[in-house]
């Protein structure tokens, strides 16, 4: 069934989009104080070990600090499929895909003696978190309708007791049960050490190095079955037959009439990998101004299959070609290139009213098209990913501060690039929050941000290969939802 052969071709949309902010591959609200003002490119706080590393140099406490923080982050990520074997009046279904991160948590530590500065940061600095397709994805059921259909459509042209069961050229897909579900789980754990270095009163500077830890597991399943009707009429057909004459008709006509199915694809993998990424940072101030960049070089990562169940059969018996498609992307022991691209930094502060009422604007770069993905999927990116973000913080007194931010984010999309598996959306981000001064060495910070994306839709016309592998024409629009929610502690001692 030749049609099929690319089914499970899953690294899941589950997989290489962030569940959160940022890039492709990266997630930039680390902190409770990103959330509630986004743009800390420029700060002189503890969220600057991991947003402005070189600020840290210029923190206003000498000794230990620690902030941490914890974030519940919900996302839908929906397609709206149209295909012209799905057996419904137009021909359209929505798969819809629930990601949870329910706790994200990141710590940050620094140590400041005179000019020196000693920082560490652990976060989930990448992944998708989990997400579960419980009724599949667009690329199962449409090229098992068309294997079915084209395998199924040269058995009848020449079994005429087959097609006299059938009743028909072919098996539709009213004649039986598709039941597919796909869930998986992304993580990159990050974590950084470094130090900052104070040379005056306006220059600082930063290196440190990121490890970047990557587990990720992926369990799915197809499964097409014969429909009660259709099955009835072919127990009844096999038992009208002699011993041999069952065996002629096997695995065609007997295939109709077993509990086994028409297709049964499994798999159960689990990925890991690991990567270093060197991080430069510089800082600037002078009077109200903060100027300050970071870079963060490219990360080369391959992650590595270790494969627990692998399986594919199609009318009852092992498929060799379907088994070894899925062997070459998820056989055990399989290495898979996923770096993380090369970053910059670049971010603006000023103090309007001097310990006050701040703002600051900032620019990402993420250098995604030189970034190696599974299949090269980079080249399909028209240009890296531009995000600039805006916030402003306002110190109402001593005890309390409100502030609120935006991001908007442009990744270069392209149709080549989105697959059901794994796609983005251009967004922008809303965030707002508050924090309190419990104490002079305690403060509660509190934030919320949601994200609003612009549908990306995608129509494929007939042909070679047309709707995933299919050559048949389709359509997808690709939607998602983010809400993301945080509490944090600071501390010094």
């Amino acid at each position: 069934m030749k049609k099929i052969s690319t089914i499970l071709f899953l690294t899941c949309a589950l997989s290489a989009p962030s569940a959160w902010a940022g890039g492709l591959l990266h997630n930039t609200n680390q902190s409770i104080a990103w959330q509630r003002m986004m743009a800390r490119g420029a700060t002189n706080e503890i969220d600057g070990i991991y947003s402005n590393p070189a600020g840290t140099a210029f923190l206003n406490h000498d000794g230990w600090m620690l902030s941490l923080n914890i974030q519940s982050a919900s996302q839908h990520r929906d397609v709206l499929a149209t295909f012209p074997l799905f057996p419904t009046d137009d021909h359209t279904k929505k798969y819809e895909g629930k990601a949870s991160a329910p706790v994200i948590p990141s710590l940050y530590a620094a140590y400041k003696r005179n000019k020196w500065t000693y920082s560490a940061f652990f976060g989930f600095t990448g992944g998708g978190g989990k997400c579960n397709f419980e009724s599949g994805l667009p690329m199962f059921d449409s090229q098992v309708m068309a294997g079915i259909y084209s395998k199924t459509s040269s058995l009848l042209a020449t079994q005429p007791m087959l097609k006299n069961i059938v009743g028909a050229d072919a098996i539709m897909p009213d004649m039986y049960n598709i039941n597919s579900s796909m869930k998986g789980r992304q993580y990159i754990y990050g974590f950084q050490l470094g130090a900052a270095y104070q040379f005056n009163s306006h220059w600082s500077a930063f290196a440190g190095l990121r490890l970047n830890y990557f587990d990720g597991n992926y369990v799915g399943h197809v499964d097409a079955t014969i429909g009660d009707a259709l099955r009835q009429r072919a127990i009844a057909a096999m038992a009208a037959l002699t011993p041999e004459q069952q065996a002629a008709y096997l695995p065609t006509v007997g295939a109709l009439s077993q509990e086994g199915g028409l297709t049964h694809i499994a798999l159960d993998c689990n990925q890991t990998g690991w990567g270093v990424t060197p991080i430069l940072s510089v800082n600037y101030k002078v009077a109200g101004l903060t100027l300050a960049a970071k870079y963060e070089f490219k990360t080369n990562l391959s992650i590595e299959n270790d494969t627990k169940k692998l399986e594919a059969t199609a009318m009852g018996q092992a498929s060799e070609e379907l088994e070894n498609t899925m062997k070459a992307a998820y056989g055990h022991g399989v290495n898979t290139p996923s770096d993380l691209p090369a970053v910059l930094y670049v971010a603006a502060g000023y103090e309007i009213i001097p310990n006050k009422l701040r703002a600051a604007l900032e620019y990402h770069f993420y250098d995604d098209k030189h970034a190696e993905m599974a299949n090269d999927k980079q080249k399909y990116l028209t240009h890296g990913t531009h995000e600039i973000l805006a916030g402003v913080e306002w110190d109402i007194n001593k005890t309390f501060t409100i502030s609120g931010g935006f991001q908007n984010t442009d990744y270069g999309l392209s149709d080549n690039y989105q697959t059901h598996t794994s796609f983005s959306c251009d967004s922008y981000s809303l965030g707002f929050g508050g924090a309190v001064n419990i104490t002079e060495k305690i403060r509660l910070n509190a934030g919320y941000f949601w994200t609003t994306y612009k549908d990306y839709t995608k129509e494929v016309p007939a042909g070679t290969p047309g709707y995933c592998n299919t050559t048949l024409s389709g359509k997808d629009v690709y939607s998602r939802t983010n809400k993301v929610f945080g509490i944090g502690v600071d501390f010094k001692f």
